[in-house]
């Protein structure tokens, strides 16, 4: 093995060493350092006592803490080293002989002289070092002085751990609310997130203090498949680092002989899962030992009934004493169902009974079996913890099979702040509030928990989804109707929020086709309804916006309105509606209200409704849509009606850093763009450069046109999916306008860094748009997004 300075890095970064030889490689280096600084040292005084000076490695050691402490030394890992010493007079020079070769070498290095009676004053007082302690390996020197600094300091934080303990569980807080769980993360830290690298270590450090268990064989499967992936991250990057971003994900996937990137964030997410919960139902017994108070004389435990075989035992729910869990194949879900009830959890020894004993059941289930899980689900959040309980026992999957394809699996869209099987336990959480709202409750639980089901199989995974749905209600002994209705959850989940963010839901068509689509049935779009808002909220807060639920809800009164044929019971104002105009300016050359550009501005949910009234002109539409662009409003509906040469405009807008529009300013704007004076592709296009928006993805625009649900004067509707950035709409509507097409409406929507657009178009001479003009405007908008700057303007 190398032993140099400039070969050691080399050494313990090559692609072909396993941690074994790293570790073996860095030890070898740091003996042989250790040795020359001894030997180079000055010779030691005599001893007052008479007794001879001690020479050589007598009285010193050096030893490894941290990672390589743990022989998990990564590439390019920090050296953790303590110098102990008997009070070697000379040790200042032995450690400056030390310390400055590794320096030398590049590496980073923490360091620290001691002895052992002050490494142990450190190991009781500082809940860091303390940790860093107990991972203390003799590296060179004087193996029993090595050994009585493990002794000391291990036997100093067993004495210690009920001061330092809660200080150490504050830590691990703050790292899961700063860092995030691992196991959601589409970029993990591997060794501070919740669930990564440090729970492993603070595991042993519990199990150090007495106070736990040794992690068990799964545990330490969890925490070795992490080193593997951050070992592999460092290779690929030749640095010290431990995200896991997206573009080294690939790589490191191909390096450990994994399917792909989606597969390795699937294995670090199970990893993460497994070691966070096993270390919440650590330090739950932790916690209880700790604030445990002596007691004069021995009381039982009381234990309260909560279900038949289920009784709730201090602060865990536990089997009755009569329980034959062998021979009752309900009492799983019973039990399960009781502790959410309760807002408790399965006692850990419980849970692995019920794991070893329950026999399958039977299929269909039987009607208490049903009902059992049912009550669990409407458990809402108090349910969450219960069943990633039984997912970790594999009990889930026996209940449900089809759950094994979305464990842990990844969505890497940027609203999603879940995998897809937490993502299903959650929205199952939030429908549980909502059963209220619907006529069958049991059906919105079940149809939440699955409607994201499909996404573990090719295809899209509303039509996948459907069959294994049905497949799954028939098997938990629903009746035929039911089954079928669970299953037109799964396959329309997203039809109201896509038609009512995509479509103007004010045009009779769109309102007709969704109520055509379910059948009719105001039980269903109640259902459907009740589905959105869980799966929005489930999601994240973009993706369930006030404005967002304002939209949905209104669709949806207006189609209970068609299906009951009565008006409707709720305000069905049309989303987009003028308000009175507040300022007005004049523009040149026009002749009475033709020639005024008035504004008014309203508050609505989520944002502002902004109204500009101006003379009708080619491309008026792309125009006040590039003036709100420039005054850092999203817009996110817009809509324009034309009357007497005279247009207006009106649009849901969102200010993008706060700042509510001022109506002057936006007037003042639209004036100005139409007389010529403000040269509005020029400044959106240094809006870009401003930004840094011009950099990004350069992809063309995804475009696709439907015919079936227009309605009036729109002859189609075109729907373009592109990278969100400044000036979006302005460009996309100027270029639907050089094609000689009015856009009468439009709904925009951002999914992450992606907008999706859908704009009502019409001919003006009221003809059809044809196969030929379709292909003009979709050659017009791949203009557009390819030279934004150079955007056709269809105005002087």
């Amino acid at each position: 093995m190398a032993t140099t300075p400039s070969e050691v890095l080399d050494v313990t970064s090559l692609p072909g060493l396993t941690r074994a030889e790293r570790v073996r490689a860095m030890d070898a280096w740091l003996g042989s350092l250790f040795d020359t600084a001894v030997a180079g040292a000055p010779p030691p005084r005599p001893r007052r006592s008479g007794s001879p000076a001690r020479t050589g490695a007598e009285g010193l050691a050096l030893v490894a803490v941290g990672s390589l402490g743990r022989r998990e030394l990564p590439p390019f890992g920090d050296l953790d080293l303590v110098l102990v010493h008997e009070k070697r007079p000379e040790i200042a020079a032995v450690a400056d002989a030390l310390w400055y070769p590794l320096w030398d070498a590049g590496l980073r290095l923490d360091h620290s002289v001691r002895t052992v009676e002050e490494a142990a004053g450190v190991a009781s007082s500082d809940v860091r070092a303390g940790l860093s302690l107990l991972d203390a390996r003799f590296v060179a020197g004087d193996a029993e002085l090595a050994g009585r600094l493990r002794a000391a300091t291990l036997s100093s934080w067993r004495q210690s751990a009920g001061r330092l303990l809660p200080e150490l569980r504050d830590l691990r807080r703050d790292r899961a609310r700063q860092v995030g769980e691992l196991a959601f993360l589409l970029e993990p830290d591997l060794k501070e997130a919740y669930g990564g690298l440090r729970e492993g270590q603070v595991l042993r450090a519990l199990a150090a203090a007495q106070l736990a268990d040794e992690p068990t064989a799964d545990v330490e499967a969890a925490y070795t498949l992490l080193l593997d992936v951050r070992d592999e991250l460092r290779r690929r990057t030749g640095r010290a680092g431990d995200v896991l971003v997206r573009q080294e994900q690939g790589p490191v996937a191909e390096a450990l002989g994994l399917a792909g990137e989606d597969a390795l964030l699937r294995e670090v997410s199970l990893a993460g899962r497994r070691l966070a919960f096993v270390a919440d139902a650590t330090w739950r017994r932790v916690e209880g030992t700790l604030v445990r108070r002596p007691r004069t004389r021995y009381r039982r435990t009381p234990r309260e009934p909560l279900a038949d075989g289920v009784v709730r035992q201090g602060d865990a729910v536990v089997l009755a004493r009569d329980a034959r869990p062998a021979a009752d194949s309900g009492l799983l879900l019973r039990a399960a169902a009781a502790a959410a009830r309760a807002g408790l959890l399965l006692s850990p020894y419980t849970l692995k009974v019920l794991a070893v004993h329950t026999p399958p059941v039977p299929e269909p289930w039987p009607p208490e079996v049903r009902w059992s899980f049912l009550r669990l689900l409407a458990g809402g959040r108090a349910a969450v913890p219960v069943l990633e309980q039984l997912d970790q026992e594999g009990l889930l999957s026996r209940l449900v099979p089809e759950w094994d394809r979305v464990r842990s699996l990844p969505q890497r869209h940027p609203w999603h702040r879940f995998t897809v099987d937490r993502h299903l336990v959650e929205a199952a959480a939030v429908a549980a509030e909502l059963t209220r709202d619907v006529d069958r409750p049991d059906l919105l639980l079940v149809g939440a928990l699955l409607h994201d089901i499909g996404k573990g199989w090719p295809g899209d995974h509303s039509e996948v989804g459907e069959p294994i749905a049905a497949a799954i209600a028939t098997r938990m002994g629903f009746a035929e109707a039911d089954v079928a209705v669970i299953a037109t959850l799964v396959r329309h989940h997203l039809l109201l929020p896509a038609t009512a963010t995509r479509r103007d839901i004010d045009d009779p068509a769109t309102v007709d086709r969704v109520a055509e689509t379910i059948g009719g049935d105001v039980a269903v779009l109640h259902l459907l309804h009740a589905l959105a808002r869980a799966d929005g909220a489930a999601t994240s807060a973009s993706a369930w916006s006030p404005w967002k639920a304002h939209l949905v809800a209104a669709l949806v009164a207006r189609v209970q309105a068609r299906l009951d044929g009565a008006p409707p019971a709720v305000d069905t104002t049309p989303v987009l509606d003028p308000v009175t105009p507040q300022v007005a300016a004049v523009v040149p050359g026009g002749t009475g209200a033709a020639g005024l550009v008035t504004v008014g501005i309203e508050d609505v949910a989520d944002g502002q409704q902004v109204t500009i009234g101006a003379p009708d002109r080619p491309g008026l539409l792309s125009t006040c849509a590039g003036v709100l662009a420039l005054n850092q409003l999203d817009v996110r509906a817009a809509k324009i009606t034309v009357e007497s040469a005279h247009a207006v405009s009106v649009f849901a807008v969102r200010p993008r850093f706060g700042r509510a529009p001022v109506p002057e300013i936006l007037a003042d704007g639209v004036r100005a763009a139409l007389d010529g004076t403000l040269p509005l592709a020029d400044r959106l296009r240094q809006r870009e450069v401003d930004y840094h928006q011009d950099g990004g993805r350069t992809a063309p625009p995804r475009i696709s046109w439907h015919n079936s649900e227009v309605s009036g004067a729109a002859t189609g509707i075109v729907e373009v999916r592109a990278a969100d950035r400044a000036g979006l709409l302005y460009r996309l509507t100027a270029a639907i306008a050089g094609e000689g097409l009015d856009v009468t409406s439009a709904r925009i929507e951002t999914l992450g860094g992606d907008a999706v657009d859908s704009f009502y178009v019409a001919n003006p001479s009221g003809e059809p748009v044809g196969a030929e003009q379709r292909n003009r405007v979709d050659a017009a908008l791949v203009a557009a997004m390819r030279n934004p700057a150079d955007t056709p303007t269809a105005h002087p």
